[in-house]
């Protein structure tokens, strides 16, 4: 059963066409992946959906009668002054209508005018069970607990669940978000990037959320891991079309090179058909001068050149990032914790000793708050610890991409910012930017005005401009599409140094890291291969 289909639709904003003459449809239980390179369309593509965009004239999104819609945007806005589980538990108003017609009907069957009629009554308690039937099917009395067990299931601590929304980050934001859809149930999903800034678990828990939902589900994610686990089908927009594939991520990837590589092997044989037959009627054309019986040899050549449909020749891969690590062997002994404590208001890290050598790929996890971003300051020493030591090699420089983009000077422009880091002319500043996916007009201007993609791949080009050896990255991938985390993940197998990262990008762990360390309660704990060895081992 077909949930919501689009004809034909073109969506221009501005003066730019996003994608024209789209055709797709979205079954009622499809899990479905939607993919593409950042500003292709994603966002826009579900925002047509809800209706907050239109499409131009000749084309048109339809729904199910009764197909209802729940959409998660990237950042969800709410009342600032609202209280996050007082807001989380309005998300599905039709528990506080049920809650206040049955209240009503209770009232009612204690009137004499109602309980001393017999069909009076008979019709007030049908209602009464109905009704209580629906409230008991939502959740009833038990709906405040379900809404703090899906609050903790994402991930928000109760420590924040009577804070004001505005003193809340953009990710818990998301968070509660993402529960207010999920208590209402809507027939269709449409979520983007509902994983961002989630840890592990919250990752884990969403993707049970995902598999066992019963409608339609539409998720925009660079998460391949959670591509990989809950969608049936992909579908990728780029270059204004969309291309639907069967099954999930690595399966896509799989099937869109085959049918590249086919669709290419098919284009040279025509042309190679082509030119033969160009060549030929060359030669026939040469030859009726000196006899007319090459002439209908002539008009029958002609006559197959015009009947030949050109093949269309598939699309050139996307440009990608130029990111090339360099880095340099420094000690054999990169870093070394012992013994190391740290307490705020509370016990962060309570005796943590470890020891990283020359070479290694470490991946640092742990649950949101569990302390890595604090253990990556104190290597830093932007913070100090309260005892212990932290010892870092004498001939190891280090370089350091904050999650935040806090590195970064926002009001420098690129081109300075560049030149700065690198001692480089302004040429040679402008190509080396070329490079990470910028244009020469972007250069000029300012680094706050740039998007969380495009500040990204600046801090990776800084990363590059630094020479470090010993590489400490706080969620790289988190802003990056997924073609460049695949150039960042080939760019760090080549990095001839250290990298100690922190990530929730599971597929980039198994990508990138030999070792994992889990910090939680004050401790890590150490386990040799990546994410996937460190689940089967932990299970074990």
């Amino acid at each position: 059963m077909i949930s919501i289909s689009l004809a034909n639709t073109t969506l221009v904003l501005g003066a730019k066409t996003i994608f024209s003459n789209l055709t797709w449809e979205i079954q009622h239980d499809q899990k479905i992946g939607l993919v593409g390179p950042n500003g292709a369309g994603k966002s826009s593509l579900l925002k047509l959906i809800t209706g907050e965009y239109i499409p131009e004239p000749g084309g048109a999104v339809s729904r199910l009668k009764g197909v209802t819609v729940g959409y998660l945007p990237q950042q969800p806005e709410f009342d600032p002054s609202a209280l996050a589980f007082q807001l989380t538990l309005a998300g599905n108003p039709r528990v506080a209508e049920l809650e206040k017609a049955l209240l009503e009907i209770e009232s009612r069957l204690g009137d004499p005018s109602v309980y001393g009629d017999k069909k009076v009554l008979s019709q007030s308690l049908e209602l009464h069970e109905r009704t209580l039937d629906e409230y008991e099917s939502i959740g009833g009395v038990s709906y405040p607990e379900r809404v703090r067990q899906l609050l903790c299931g994402l991930g928000l601590p109760e420590a924040d669940f009577e804070k004001p929304i505005g003193v809340l980050s953009g990710g818990q934001k998301k968070l509660i978000g993402l529960a207010r859809l999920l208590l209402v149930r809507p027939d269709v999903l449409l979520l983007d990037e509902p994983d961002n800034h989630l840890d592990l678990p919250g990752k884990a828990f969403l993707e049970k959320l995902i598999i066992d939902y019963p409608g339609a589900v539409v998720l925009v994610s660079h998460d391949r891991y959670i591509l990989d686990a809950v969608v049936t089908q992909i579908t990728e927009i780029e270059n204004g079309r969309l291309v639907t594939f069967s099954g999930n991520y690595t399966e896509y990837i799989l099937d869109k090179q085959e049918r590249l590589a086919r669709a290419e092997e098919l284009y040279q044989i025509q042309q190679r058909s082509i030119a033969r037959m160009e060549m030929a009627l060359k030669r026939y054309q040469l030859w009726v001068q000196v006899s007319d019986k090459f002439a209908s040899r002539v008009h029958n050549m002609e006559a197959r050149l015009e009947h030949i449909k050109p093949r269309e020749r598939p699309s050139a891969e996307r440009r990608k990032m130029g990111l090339e690590l360099n880095g340099w062997r420094g000690s054999n002994q990169v870093l070394e914790l012992v013994d190391v404590y740290k307490s705020y208001a509370r016990p962060v890290l309570t005796g943590v000793s470890l020891l990283i050598r020359h070479g290694e790929r470490v991946g640092l996890i742990g649950p949101n708050g569990a302390g890595k971003s604090v253990l990556l300051r104190l290597i830093l020493n932007t913070e100090v610890q309260d005892s212990g030591e932290i010892k870092i090699g004498p001939s190891i420089k280090v370089g350091y991409y904050a999650q935040e983009h806090e590195t970064l000077d926002l009001n420098m422009t690129m081109i300075d910012s560049v030149r700065g880091a690198g001692n480089l002319s302004e040429s040679s500043a402008v190509a080396f930017l070329l490079r990470y996916l910028f244009t020469y007009r972007q250069a000029g201007v300012r680094i706050r005005t740039l998007s969380g993609g495009e500040r990204s791949r600046l801090q990776l080009a800084l990363l590059v401009l630094s020479g470090a050896n010993f590489l400490l990255l706080d969620e790289p991938t988190n802003n990056l599409d997924i073609a460049s985390a695949e150039v960042l993940e080939n760019a760090l197998d080549d990095f001839v140094g250290t990298v100690l990262v922190i990530s929730h990008d599971r597929y980039f762990l198994d990508r990138t890291v030999n070792r994992i360390l889990s910090l939680e309660n004050g401790q890590v704990k150490g386990y040799i291969g990546g994410y996937s060895d460190y689940i089967e081992k932990k299970e074990k």
